[in-house]
């Protein structure tokens, strides 16, 4: 699925530890489990490790990229 970079980076920052990111990717089983275990903090650092992925991925024309 393609997504805005600027978009997916803001919702990695502030809301990466509650899986905000992973709804907004369509992900949502993933998104599901982040919002389980957000009280771990394990997702949080998983948010972390996205986020840094993210910033190196080049967008398309439109700001785009596939996650």
């Amino acid at each position: 699925m393609t997504v805005s970079k600027g978009i997916y980076i803001g919702l990695c920052l502030f809301l990466g530890g509650i899986g905000v990111h992973k709804f907004y990717a369509g992900k949502w089983a993933q998104g599901l489990l982040y919002l389980a275990f957000f009280w771990t903090g394990v997702p949080l650092i998983l948010s972390v490790f996205d986020l840094f992925g993210t910033i190196f991925k080049r967008p398309d024309e439109y700001g785009q990229i596939i996650v």
